[in-house]
């Protein structure tokens, strides 16, 4: 089995240089993000990494109020998918917006998250 272009490993190391990488395939031009193994529209394998800007609009979002015991001491948060100028969209956490001025269409840019060891995707104001 053939290694796609760029592991979800190299998705969160770029993400943490603060780079957003999606993967385009190279059979029929689907965008995807984060990377997978398939591509979802033909099932091929031809990935080729490709640059975001890492800018969108919120699309929907939810509160966490009860968190997991690993991010209870973070919450209350927001959680919201991200529609992004590419036309893909992305999970990610909502930092340093007030939670009362979340709302769909909102614009917001990538912002990695770093946390010990880990990186997670992160959005906050445009």
């Amino acid at each position: 089995m053939a290694e796609p272009a760029i592991t979800q490993r190299h998705f969160f190391e770029r993400a943490r240089a603060g780079q957003l990488t999606g993967v385009r395939c190279g059979k029929c031009g689907e965008l995807a993000i984060p990377p997978r193994e398939l591509c979802p529209a033909c099932g091929e394998r031809a990935w080729e990494p490709v640059p975001l800007a890492g800018e969108g609009t919120i699309a929907s979002f939810t509160v966490i109020r009860v968190a997991p015991r690993a991010w209870a001491a973070d919450a209350p948060y927001a959680v919201a998918v991200v529609r992004l100028n590419e036309g893909v969209s992305l999970l990610g956490r909502i930092v340093d917006i007030p939670l009362e001025k979340l709302a769909v269409g909102l614009p917001v840019r990538f912002r990695p998250l770093v946390r010990d060891d880990r990186t997670s995707v992160g959005f906050g104001p445009a």
